[in-house]
């Protein structure tokens, strides 16, 4: 028995040991938050945030997007589990105003670290311009049936439903279908993981450096091979390219405007209609998060070819990166535009 009673304390003396070590494991530090994998817990709040954020974090970290694969993050809605989780999490990337949904949540949880990309996305503001249409002039001019003219290219959009949690937004949001903008937004989350894990600045920042170096070299290629564009003008799904027509100097035509959701009038496929004869367009753009039948119907309308450019809100296919699709996206633009 008194051998059993040592064994006994043995062992208790052991698990009281092993917990204080726990416990002096697990208690946050100087040197940042981590996981029980000893890596740090990211969650992001669309794919473009979460490509960022693995990419930058390497090993260091562990990325979850609040927007699953596949899903359109525009009308995001988290679960109680979803937005308690935000409370653990060392560090949580969004575009603020973009995700209503995202911002609320953030707001109740108060994460520790919170790094908000849209200072280094140097959002536009939509207005009249003919990559960043104001939805409120847009449906203005579909109520007084104003004809489609050359003059028209400039509005991109009309007579929409406006739903979708993001529509208090007065900016366009897509900026990561500028690469330039995104590399941008590399270095401004690297600094900021930077901040919140100090063990690894050095590895986030020279991560995010590279990123920054690969990002504007696919800026630079994006801008020299739609040089020569002799179509000046493309028409997609959405009216999500506002900053790529921007980088390549290029118009972009929105079927539906920054949300997908809203539908077109009849008087709107008219003039997009007149404007792609006008301007020679050959090619309808699809996504594959929205149903292409519109598109398809107008490009049969108009004789003319469909193709795919792919916004980029989502992950679609696992294979590809976000790197991979933009390449896909300047192939898919030059050869339609006739770019030489």
């Amino acid at each position: 028995m008194i051998f059993m009673s040592k064994r006994i304390l043995a062992a208790a003396c052991a698990a009281a040991t092993a917990l204080a070590l726990s416990a002096c494991s697990s208690a946050p530090s100087s040197e940042g938050n981590a996981s029980k994998d000893g890596t740090l817990t990211v969650m992001a709040s669309f794919y473009p945030l979460q490509y960022l954020a693995e990419k930058i974090g390497g090993e260091h970290v562990t990325v979850t997007s609040l927007t699953p694969a596949g899903a359109e993050p525009h009308d995001l809605e988290l679960s109680p589990k979803t937005v308690d989780a935000l409370a653990s999490a060392d560090a949580v990337v969004y575009l603020a105003g973009f995700q209503s949904a995202v911002d609320e949540a953030i707001e109740q949880q108060a994460p520790k670290t919170v790094i908000d990309v849209s200072p280094a996305a140097e959002l536009v503001e939509a207005n009249s311009s003919a990559n960043h249409p104001s939805e409120d002039e847009d449906a203005d001019e579909a109520q007084s049936g104003e004809s489609a003219t050359e003059e028209h290219t400039d509005h991109d959009h009309e007579g929409h439903d406006h739903e979708g949690h993001h529509h208090d937004m007065s900016a366009d949001p897509h900026f990561w279908l500028d690469p330039v903008r995104m590399a941008s937004a590399a270095t401004l989350v690297g600094d900021k993981l930077a901040e919140a894990d100090p063990a690894n600045a050095d590895t986030y920042k020279a991560n995010a450096k590279a990123l920054n170096e690969e990002l504007s070299a696919l800026g630079d290629d994006l801008v020299a091979k739609t040089a020569t564009c002799q179509i000046k003008t493309f028409v997609t799904a959405h009216t999500a390219f506002g900053y790529l027509a921007d980088r390549t100097g290029l118009t972009q035509v929105g079927i539906s405007g920054l949300d997908p959701d809203s539908s077109p009038s009849p008087a709107r496929l008219a003039e997009i209609g007149q404007i792609a004869k006008d301007q020679g367009v050959t090619t309808i753009f699809t996504e594959a998060l929205i149903d292409p039948k519109v598109a398809q119907t107008l490009a049969d309308d108009l004789g003319i070819s469909t193709a795919v450019l792919d916004p980029i809100e989502s992950q679609t296919d696992s294979s590809k990166d976000y790197a991979a699709v933009m390449k896909d996206n300047i192939t898919a633009l030059t050869t339609a535009n006739n770019c030489q």
